[in-house]
């Protein structure tokens, strides 16, 4: 009798025996279907902070936009000081970087993919994948001011004043003998120029969350960065229209 009932209800079903069991088991599909994160890091020649908002159509695959803000700077340049009082102040000049002529911020928007090679068949555990996106960049060119030693009428008497780099002062703002030191950070704002272009980035991700409601990564890659014309930063050095770095970004974050 017995044995007609087991035969009557049809197949054992394994998976819930190994429920019973306590054993975990973790189908493949989608748990979550949106993300969101807040990133930062440095790259070869500068910083980045960005957003990401991201829809997950498959547990391997997570598409985003994403906004960014970075700094980019020319690769040669360099801070230094003097490290003499001059008769003409008490105090010791302020460090500057010697032929700069702009700092360049950037924005950037952009639309991009994360694909996850490897399986968490556990909700712990690291998850490799590879990140892409590319986009349109709006960069910015913000002069950059000098404090420039300028002789007056009288004998042994100086004035110091803010200067941008030009055509008419480049005697004086190349010159390191008549250079006190970088402007406040306040200069320049009035004068900023729009420099239109796009960028690529690709990069490896190792998610610690990859299948959990945090975000937990860190990514490391390279970027390229492409404008229509050479980018301004330098007065002593040679300028290019494109950057290449690498980069490193913590994210962190929550899917829902």
């Amino acid at each position: 009798m017995v044995l007609g009932i087991c035969l009557m209800s049809g197949p054992v079903n394994l998976f819930a025996q190994n429920d019973e069991i306590g054993e975990e088991v973790t189908p493949k599909g989608v748990i979550f279907n949106k993300e969101f994160s807040i990133g930062g890091g440095l790259h070869t020649n500068g910083f980045n902070v960005n957003v990401q908002f991201a829809r997950i159509p498959k547990y391997y695959l997570t598409r985003f936009w994403q906004i960014e803000f970075a700094e980019i700077k020319h690769p040669k340049e360099y801070k230094q000081s003097y490290d003499r009082v001059p008769v003409w102040t008490v105090n010791s000049p302020k460090a500057f970087i010697f032929g700069k002529q702009n700092n360049f911020y950037v924005f950037k928007v952009g639309y991009g993919e994360k694909r996850y090679f490897t399986d968490k068949g556990k909700k712990k555990g690291l998850a490799l994948g590879i990140n892409y996106l590319g986009g349109v960049s709006l960069g910015l060119l913000k002069p950059y001011y000098l404090d420039l030693v300028y002789p007056v009428n009288r004998p042994e008497q100086f004035e110091l004043r803010s200067e941008p780099y030009s055509d008419e002062n480049a005697l004086y703002f190349l010159n390191p003998n008549v250079i006190y030191g970088a402007s406040g950070i306040g200069m320049g704002w009035d004068g900023i120029k729009p420099l239109p272009g796009g960028f690529a980035k690709v990069g490896l991700v190792f998610d610690w969350g990859a299948f959990d409601e945090m975000v937990k990564a860190l990514e490391v890659g390279v970027m390229l960065d492409v404008y229509y014309k050479k980018v301004p930063l330098m007065v002593t050095q040679q300028n290019y229209p494109f950057f290449v770095n690498l980069y490193v970004n913590a994210h962190l974050g929550k899917r829902y």
